[in-house]
C-alpha cells in the first residue's frame, strides 16, 4: 500500500485572502472548490510536484540559522513550514510581500546553493520561496542531506 496524495490543509479565518496569496501572488492553479452550509468553503490548489520533508530538531534549528540568520521562535508543538520551490526566489518573495506575507528573512544563499526566503503567510504560516542555483560545491554537498 502507498500513498497516492499528498493535501496539506490549511485552516484560514479569510480564504479570500489565502486565495489571493497563494492562488493569485504564488500562482498555483485552483482544482476544485466547494461551498457548504453555514458559509463553509473549501479551495483545491495544485502543484506540479509535493515531497514530505521530515527534519529532526537540529536540522530546523541550522535551516532557520542559514535562511534567517538567527533561532525561529516556533509557538506550536507541530512545527510546520511550507516550502515552494520557485523559479525566480527574489520575484516571488517581492509578489508574496506586496500579497500580504511578513518578511522573515530575505533571499539567502545557502550552503547547498539555492536562494531561500523565508516569509509569514497568510494566519502565521511559516513560508520559504526557495530557488536551485545549481549543485552545490563538493564540500558544501556532503554538509547537507
Amino acid at each position: 500500500m502507498s500513498a497516492l496524495q499528498l493535501r496539506l490543509v490549511i485552516e484560514t479565518a479569510d480564504l479570500d485572502a489565502a486565495l489571493a496569496f497563494y492562488r493569485d501572488a504564488l500562482g498555483l492553479p485552483e482544482l476544485e472548490s466547494y461551498q457548504g452550509d453555514g458559509g463553509a468553503r473549501v479551495a483545491i490548489l495544485g502543484i506540479p510536484t509535493a515531497t514530505l520533508e521530515l527534519a529532526n530538531t537540529a536540522q530546523v534549528a541550522m535551516i532557520d540559522k542559514v535562511e534567517v540568520g538567527r533561532a525561529v521562535a516556533h509557538p506550536f508543538p507541530l512545527r510546520v513550514r511550507v516550502a515552494f520551490e520557485v523559479q525566480d526566489a527574489a520575484a516571488t518573495t517581492a509578489a508574496l510581500l506586496d500579497a500580504g506575507a511578513v518578511a522573515v528573512a530575505p533571499p539567502t544563499r545557502t550552503p547547498w546553493n539555492s536562494l531561500n526566503a523565508r516569509m509569514e503567510g497568510p494566519d502565521g504560516l511559516q513560508l520559504t520561496a526557495f530557488q536551485e542555483l545549481g549543485a552545490p560545491h563538493a564540500a558544501e554537498a556532503e554538509e547537507s542531506p
